[in-house]
């Protein structure tokens, strides 16, 4: 079988380690069906679903936060409900959110907040495994993965959007609730749509993408040598040679040497080549520098770029951390939605940042079963009934409000908005047909997507 070694690294809950990377990127894709993909990417513009150029950055809030911390705050409820701080005004008329996104603030019309998003699941794998897929079937008591992730389903049909680079990456690494890469897999459609996880950590001096860095001993003249690759998929050549699928597998090899020897990725995941000063604006943290690699990826031509900031489980001492961890999402949020703007990229890159629920509206006393403040300042607990989502670029248009909570912020007051809704609304800015059918484990045809609709005052 083909393969090109990559060095190695620590394995993956997979079984896989990176050392296989280009194995299963041609081996996964030549087993994707090439005419089938084509032919569904056909039928995506019939049905109305325009070849774009779009990209998605997904900032995953691991573990859930508070939607009444950060930007559905109610500063006429009682105190066990409305929490530590008071909202502030943005420059958006109407528009108001947490005291502790100042950056924000400044730049509302740039991204929307859906404040009725719902799916009613306190458990952690239950709601990340909706909010990622966009279907049930899992818990805690039962947590592996039932559907890819719908950014897997959306390059899988896309692919990248320059060539030399890879479709789907996780900064530094894809994990929704401690399971990598968990629900940012790709499940039944194929393990070479999982994502190209970075590791490390992207404010680390030196930090390099290991993956493709060129080995020692290897040069570009061997890897481009095609006698030298004859000689390693000759058995695979007389495998596929009489089913008509050579020529796909010609260029597949050649994608994959692209991404290795090519100047593409190199230069994208390259984070020294940026304004010492704008890196400083993002912050000198692993989530302000994930944040930018994630615009330097989508930049270059990468479709899809999770991002991961982990540690949203505040059950106590809410207080000490949201005022560590809020303004390090502000500095990268407004940030990003700046950067873009400037660089004429914001109406090409959609901006996503949630995460699998939010958190009790009413705040408990901080004891965890022991006395009250026992584990610090009051916190709050799982819930899944009313939660939020921004969202701007690509289309999508920033400085407004979709739907709201009840006064007390337990459930929506008006204008209900599911993960499906979320989905559809994704896949339309990335022109891709959510009514596209996969093979599921059982071999039953199943959509890209659960039933929803896009969400039309953003658009």
């Amino acid at each position: 079988m083909f393969r090109i070694d990559v060095g190695s690294t620590r394995r993956y809950c997979d079984g896989m380690s990176r050392r296989s990377f280009v194995q299963l990127g041609v081996a996964g894709m030549a087993s994707a069906g090439i005419p089938q993909i084509l032919r569904a990417k056909e039928a995506s513009v019939e049905r109305g679903h325009s070849s774009k150029k779009t990209s998605v950055i997904l900032l995953w809030l691991d573990g859930g936060p508070s939607h009444l911390d950060l930007y559905d705050l109610k500063p006429q409820a009682p105190a066990e409900y409305r929490g530590i701080w008071n909202p502030i005004r943005t420059n958006v008329d109407g528009i108001e959110i947490g005291e502790l996104f100042p950056l924000q603030a400044k730049c509302a019309d740039k991204f929307s907040i859906i404040r009725s998003l719902h799916h009613g699941s306190g458990d952690h794998f239950t709601g990340g495994h909706f909010m990622l897929t966009g279907r049930g079937g899992v818990s805690g008591a039962a947590t592996q993965g039932k559907s890819p992730f719908v950014g897997s389903i959306a390059t899988k049909m896309t692919g990248a959007r320059q060539p030399g680079m890879p479709p789907y990456v996780a900064v530094p690494y894809g994990m929704s609730i401690g399971l990598r890469p968990g629900y940012f897999g790709a499940n039944y459609i194929g393990a070479s749509h999982n994502p190209f996880e970075t590791d490390g950590d992207p404010n680390a001096a030196g930090f390099k993408v290991q993956n493709i860095q060129m080995p020692s001993g290897m040069t570009v003249d061997r890897l481009d040598d095609r006698a030298a690759l004859a000689k390693h998929v000759d058995r695979l050549r007389r495998d596929v040679e009489s089913k008509g699928m050579l020529d796909s597998m010609d260029r597949f090899d050649r994608q994959a040497l692209d991404l290795v020897t090519g100047q593409a990725a190199r230069t994208a995941f390259d984070l020294g080549l940026e304004d010492p000063k704008l890196r400083d604006r993002y912050g000198r943290h692993s989530w302000g520098q994930s944040t930018l690699l994630a615009r330097r990826l989508v930049e270059a031509g990468t479709t899809f770029v999770t991002v991961h900031f982990g540690g949203w489980d505040h059950h106590w001492d809410l207080k000490s951390g949201m005022e560590r961890y809020l303004p390090i999402v502000d500095a990268a949020v407004s940030s990003l939605f700046e950067d873009l703007s400037q660089r004429g990229l914001l109406d090409d890159v959609l901006v996503m940042l949630c995460g699998e629920f939010s958190r009790t509206p009413r705040m408990n006393n901080g004891g965890n079963g022991g006395p009250p403040l026992s584990m610090g300042t009051p916190g709050r607990d799982h819930w899944g009934n009313a939660m939020f989502c921004l969202m701007g670029g690509g289309g999508v248009k920033g400085g407004r409000i979709v739907g709201s909570t009840n006064k007390l912020g337990e459930v929506p007051q008006d204008r209900p908005v599911t993960p499906a809704d979320i989905h559809h609304t994704m896949f339309h800015v990335l022109g891709v047909d959510p009514q596209m059918s996969f093979l599921n484990h059982s071999g039953r045809p199943t959509t890209a997507l659960e039933p929803g609709s896009v969400i039309q005052e953003l658009l």
